[in-house]
């Protein structure tokens, strides 16, 4: 039985994203190590900051923490998302659970050298809390969720898993 402190950075992003790739997902359904977008993502992270070291908070793992407590999330996406936003906040919500001051988080896209800084606060905390019971939710179902429009799913690696008939 899953739990709120089952609920990592990749469900957060995958409930953004699609609920139907979460619910897939925590039920094992993993085609993303085929994925060319997610080999490519895994590229430019591992080459864009080498000097970064990953720090895993059990369900959830988060890129890089800074000595002034700014979580640190590279992305290989052009654009900032939704999902990349509730992500980081969620790292920060994990943070500050365990008693650390986190001040915020930065998201970093190498591919357009861009950074977004993501302030950390009483709102955001209440978003991350709320984005937990809505995976929760999701993932307890007993029915998968419906998928999205084609149009949506475009470059993603469940396509062929959702629209294979």
């Amino acid at each position: 039985m899953i739990t709120a402190d089952d609920i990592g950075g990749v469900h957060i992003k995958y409930l953004y994203h699609c609920p139907r790739q979460l619910w897939l997902y925590t039920r094992g359904v993993r085609p993303e190590s085929l994925s060319e977008r997610v080999q490519l993502g895994q590229a430019i992270h591992d080459t864009s900051y080498p000097r970064s070291h990953p720090i895993d908070l059990g369900a959830a793992k988060l890129d890089h923490l800074d000595g002034h407590h700014w979580v640190h999330e590279v992305k290989s996406s052009s654009h900032p998302t939704s999902a990349d936003r509730a992500q980081a906040v969620h790292y920060c919500y994990r943070l500050d659970q365990i008693g650390i001051d986190v001040q915020g988080a930065i998201l970093k896209y190498p591919k357009v050298r861009r950074t977004v800084r993501i302030l950390f606060g009483q709102v955001e905390a209440d978003a991350a809390a709320t984005d937990i019971r809505s995976a929760l939710q999701v993932v307890t179902a007993t029915d998968s969720p419906p998928r999205l429009t084609q149009s949506k799913c475009h470059g993603c690696s469940y396509f062929e898993y959702c629209w294979t008939e």
